[in-house]
């Protein structure tokens, strides 16, 4: 299925001069959310990847039993500050039960929506403004569409009443971008002039991420996995994934379809590839949200490839 209207790259190329100086005091070449309409947008930094993955189970009866989604698409967010929400993905596991028709299955049936790549990906179309909703309401919009595209394209799904099962699993050991001498001393400087406990600025705030990682270890170890559900491909990452990542496991994988799912199995922060550090913005500077070397991601790509590849020969 594709729903291609409601996934939008969030780093712009601006023009020249307009980009703030990022909380380091250096010059960043993309911005992220650069704000609707702004006449100084020239264009995104990457593409989207509109493909909503899923893979679905029936029971012995032929009636629906669980379906599991995959979307690249950061949570949309709009509910009110102190709310705790499951956000589109929550409202899409109802909507698509109720697509499907199956909501007095006994046992329950199971809809479940996982993160794809969307480190870089949100909901707005920063080209312009869309109508002002309610609270709930554009998350709940996403995920009835997102449903009905994956409803439709149910019907033409192709079910097996058997299917190849088979993980593997690795450990990368990776580096972290951690701060010199130099930078904490700036760091402390910077905090030793804010006013009150309160971290005000971004500069002030980034500062703080400076000093509480100065001590962190210079690498750190994640799990990269990989599942085949029958000629099915599933990726699993530990961070905040690029699009282009996951276009590029999509499209180099053996099995086919592949997708992957951001966010699995730990946290690792942002994962942008070397040429999104090379044009910086937030989701590049160095922070507990945002750590591993520049050569994550090609060193986890390619190990989920060789996974997926190893899995591929069974």
């Amino acid at each position: 299925a594709e729903l291609a209207d409601q996934v939008f790259n969030r780093r712009w190329k601006m023009k020249s001069g307009v980009i703030p100086p990022n909380p380091f005091g250096q010059t960043d070449q993309v911005q992220m959310n650069p704000g609707v309409g702004s006449p100084n947008l020239v264009e995104p930094a990457g593409p989207t990847d509109p493909e909503i993955s899923f893979i679905a189970l029936k029971g012995a009866d032929d009636q629906p039993l669980a379906l599991f989604a995959n979307y690249s698409l950061h949570y949309v967010g709009d509910v009110p500050g102190t709310y705790v929400s499951a956000d589109y993905y929550g409202a899409f596991a109802n909507r698509i039960r109720h697509r499907l028709a199956a909501e007095h299955r006994d046992p329950p049936f199971v809809g479940i929506m996982s993160n794809g790549t969307s480190g870089n990906i949100n909901n707005i179309n920063f080209r312009e403004a869309r109508p002002q909703q309610p609270p709930y309401g554009q998350l709940m919009m996403v995920a009835d569409r997102a449903a009905e595209k994956v409803a439709a394209a149910y019907q033409s799904v192709q079910f097996h009443d058997h299917a190849a099962l088979d993980s593997r699993e690795a450990r990368l050991t990776l580096g972290r971008r951690l701060p010199t001498t130099d930078d904490v001393k700036r760091a402390q400087f910077i905090l030793s002039q804010a006013k009150g406990e309160q971290l005000g600025t971004l500069e002030e705030i980034y500062a703080g991420e400076t000093v509480a990682m100065k001590d962190l270890p210079p690498t750190i170890d994640l799990p990269v996995q990989a599942l085949r559900i029958g000629e099915l491909g599933i990726a699993a990452i530990p961070c905040e994934v690029f699009v282009e990542t996951g276009l590029a496991i999509k499209a180099e994988s053996p099995l086919k379809p592949t997708f992957v799912i951001s966010l699995a199995n730990d946290y690792a922060g942002y994962l942008p590839t070397p040429e999104h550090h090379a044009l910086g913005g937030y989701e590049t500077w160095r922070a507990r949200s945002s750590f591993l070397a520049v050569d994550a991601e090609p060193k986890i790509r390619a190990q989920a490839l060789a996974l997926l590849g190893e899995l591929a020969k069974l």
